[in-house]
C-alpha cells in the first residue's frame, strides 16, 4: 500500500501490477492476487491510475470480467486501466488445472474475451456467440464511469498484433520485445492499414528496466541489482535497460519519445524504494 501512496504523492501517473497465481519461478514467495490488490490500492488512493500488465484472459470468465471492469471503474472514479493478455506462464495453469493450449488457441480465447469485455462497455445488452464464449442479451449496468483504456501487450506478428490493431487503445511492448520494437511497429502499421484503423489512435507503451542512481557508485549498485533480478531473455536487459544517472535516463527516454513512444512502464531494480521514487520524481519526471 505504501508504494501506491508514495507514487501518487510524487506525481506518477500509473501503478502496474502483475496477474499470476504465484510469482513465476518463485512459487515459495508470497504474492497477492492481482484483481483484489488493484481494488485495495484504488480504495487507498484518489488520483493514481491502477492496472495490470497484463491480466490473464484464462483466469476469469469474460462476462464476469466485463462486470468486474465496470464495477471497479465506477467505484474508483474511472481510474482503472484494463490490460489483457493470453497467458504467459504454463506452469501456473498446469498446477491450477486451467486450460493452456497452443499459441493460436490462447490468442483465440483472448480475442473473444476482448470482444465480450469491450462490447459490455457500450450501452445495451451484449450478445456474442463464439467458439470459447457465448453470451446472450447480457445487461451490464452500471456502465464504466469513463472509457476504460484497453492495453494489449506483445510483439507477436501472427497472433498479438492483429488484436492490438482491432481492440487496443494502448499497445504495450514487454521488456522481451523492446529490441524488436521497430519491426513490430511496422507489422502493426500494416495490420492497421488492413482494417482501416488510424494507427495514431493507438498509444505506444514500452516496459523498460530503469536503474537510476544519484552518482556513479549508486549507478553501479543499480546495475548490479538489475543484472541479478532481471537476468534472462524475459527481460532482455541489454535492450530494455535504462541505467544511469538521472540526466542519462532522461536522455534515453527522450530518444524513445522521439521514436513515437508515449508511455513507459518502469521495472525498478530495488522494487521502488522510497529514495528511488523520490529521485525519479525530482530529476526525471519533470523532464518528460
Amino acid at each position: 500500500m505504501g508504494r501506491a501512496v508514495d507514487c501518487e504523492r510524487l506525481g506518477f501517473d500509473k501503478l502496474w501490477l502483475f496477474d499470476h497465481l504465484f510469482t513465476p519461478g518463485l512459487p515459495e514467495q508470497p504474492a497477492f492476487e492481482g484483481w483484489t490488490l488493484a481494488t485495495a490500492l484504488l480504495a487507498r488512493t484518489s488520483t493514481l491510475r491502477i492496472g495490470h500488465l497484463v491480466l490473464c484472459a484464462n483466469f476469469r470468465q469474460p462476462a464476469l470480467l466485463g462486470r468486474m471492469v465496470s464495477t471497479l471503474s465506477v467505484i474508483s472514479g474511472g481510474r482503472f486501466d484494463l490490460g489483457l493478455g493470453s497467458g504467459s506462464y504454463a506452469d501456473e495453469h498446469a498446477r491450477a488445472g486451467l486450460p493452456w493450449g497452443s499459441a493460436p488457441e490462447r490468442a483465440a480465447r483472448l480475442r473473444e474475451t476482448l470482444e465480450v469485455v469491450t462490447r459490455m462497455a457500450s450501452p445495451g445488452p451484449t450478445t456474442w456467440d463464439g467458439e470459447h464464449v457465448a453470451v446472450r442479451d447480457l445487461p451490464n449496468l452500471p456502465l464504466p464511469a469513463s472509457p476504460t483504456p484497453v492495453h494489449v501487450g506483445g510483439v507477436g506478428v501472427r497472433h498479438t498484433l492483429p488484436l492490438v490493431a482491432r481492440f487496443a487503445d494502448v499497445w504495450n511492448v514487454p521488456t522481451y520485445g523492446v529490441g524488436r520494437r521497430t519491426d513490430a511497429l511496422h507489422a502493426l502499421l500494416a495490420e492497421c492499414e488492413a482494417i482501416g484503423r488510424d494507427p495514431a489512435t493507438i498509444r505506444r507503451s514500452l516496459q523498460v528496466v530503469v536503474g537510476v542512481g544519484a552518482d556513479d557508485a549508486a549507478v553501479r549498485d543499480a546495475r548490479q541489482t538489475a543484472e541479478r533480478r532481471f537476468a534472462g531473455p524475459g527481460f532482455d536487459l541489454p535492450a530494455s535497460g535504462l541505467i544511469g544517472r538521472p540526466d542519462q535516463v532522461v536522455e534515453r527516454l527522450h530518444a524513445l519519445v522521439a521514436e513515437g513512444w508515449t508511455d513507459f512502464a518502469l521495472f525498478l531494480p530495488d522494487r521502488g524504494e522510497p529514495a528511488t521514487l523520490e529521485l525519479l520524481a525530482a530529476e526525471v519526471l519533470p523532464h518528460l
